[in-house]
């Protein structure tokens, strides 16, 4: 019989924090041009993304929606 032991890798508090900025910056870039687009246009983009129905603010509900994709994501 082998005996294999399976090293799992740790990540550290900053390789966390990395990760979380590489996954949040695209999303919130993405997130936050559909919406300029569309409050450009007079659409109401607001239903376009998921968390940020009831959000005035137009940061706020692009950061309410990034924050609720990448609850999805994991």
């Amino acid at each position: 019989m082998n005996d294999m032991s399976y090293d799992t890798h740790k990540s550290t508090p900053r390789e966390d924090k990395l990760s979380f900025v590489l996954i949040f910056a695209p999303c919130f870039v993405l997130l936050l041009s559909v919406a300029l687009l569309g409050h450009l246009v007079g659409l109401h983009w607001q239903d376009w993304l998921p968390g940020a129905e009831h959000k005035t603010n137009l940061f706020a509900g692009v950061h309410a929606a990034v924050f609720t994709l990448m609850s999805q994501l994991i």
